[in-house]
């Protein structure tokens, strides 16, 4: 992004703050979720609010705003590519670069888990919540839920997972929930990726709430993910991870996936925001094909 743009925001930012506002009113809004193919291809840029900033073998690669905002817009400007789910601060720096016409939002919730910290379990809505999400005209909310079987914290957020579910089921938006089976492993938490974890936890948060009648699932491709997509009816969302060693290897899966009636589209980030050519155009548009 030049210089000038990042520069138009900031002074925005400081002299004109009610223009956040402005330019989310006079988004043009999708007529639907989804098209005629019932499928979605959303790009994630939730990750810095967690203090998720590596891509890669990059630690560092999303620390940048300017450089994460060119690759969003590059993205977003991509036929094929639905939309964009991201904290308030993205969304509205994308809102003031007028990158969200005719696009599907999606507010991210909870963010106080950070990676690596004591109470990363306890996962917190720092984020979005519903009144903010409709107040701002976005299209869906989503949460990450965790389910730690020695933590007692996974209660918490369970519970304000389904509160979320409620709160957006009311106001007739879509709630995206992406569940995990998950455990310490030398001080750290880690996502157990096996089907049988990936299934549990797809059972766990298909309940979530007084109705599931707008509640989407977003979920890890694992081995063995027919059996895991046929634990629910939930519409669901495949995610993309970490930048994988092996890009086509993972396309492929992908693919596989996408053949199951209830996968219903991809939510990759750094997968196609930071491929390992640095071509976001190229990689976008691959992944839009497996749809």
């Amino acid at each position: 992004m030049d210089a000038d743009r990042l520069a138009s925001i900031v002074e925005t930012r400081v002299h004109r703050p009610d223009a956040v506002a402005e330019a989310a009113a006079r988004r043009k809004r999708r007529t639907s979720l989804v098209g005629p193919s019932g499928r979605l291809f959303v790009v994630a840029a939730d990750h810095p609010a967690r203090g998720v900033l590596r891509a890669g073998s990059d630690r560092d690669a999303m620390r940048d705003r300017a450089g994460l905002l060119e690759r969003l817009c590059v993205a977003l400007s991509r036929p094929g590519v639905d939309g964009v789910l991201g904290t308030a601060d993205i969304v509205e720096d994308l809102l003031l670069l007028g990158a969200l016409d005719d696009k599907v939002v999606i507010g991210s919730m909870n963010r106080g888990g950070l990676g690596g910290t004591v109470f990363e379990i306890d996962d917190r809505f720092t984020g979005y919540d519903a009144e903010g999400i409709a107040a701002t005209g976005l299209d869906g909310g989503k949460m990450l839920f965790r389910i730690d079987p020695a933590d007692p914290a996974t209660v918490v957020t369970m519970e304000a997972c389904a509160h979320a579910v409620d709160a957006l089921a009311e106001r007739r938006l879509m709630a995206v929930v992406e569940p995990f089976i998950s455990h310490r492993v030398d001080g750290r938490v880690r996502n157990d990726l096996s089907a049988d974890a990936v299934g549990r936890a797809v059972a766990v948060a298909s309940g979530l709430g007084r109705t599931s009648a707008y509640t989407w699932l977003k979920l890890p491709v694992v081995h063995d993910m027919e059996r895991v997509l046929s634990a629910s009816t939930l519409p669901a969302l495949l995610l993309g991870g970490e930048v994988p060693e092996d890009p086509d290897a993972t396309f492929a899966a992908w693919q596989q996936a996408l053949r199951h009636p209830t996968a219903r589209g991809l939510v990759i980030g750094r997968t196609v925001l930071y491929p390992a050519d640095g071509d976001v155009e190229s990689a976008v548009d691959t992944a839009v094909g497996l749809l």
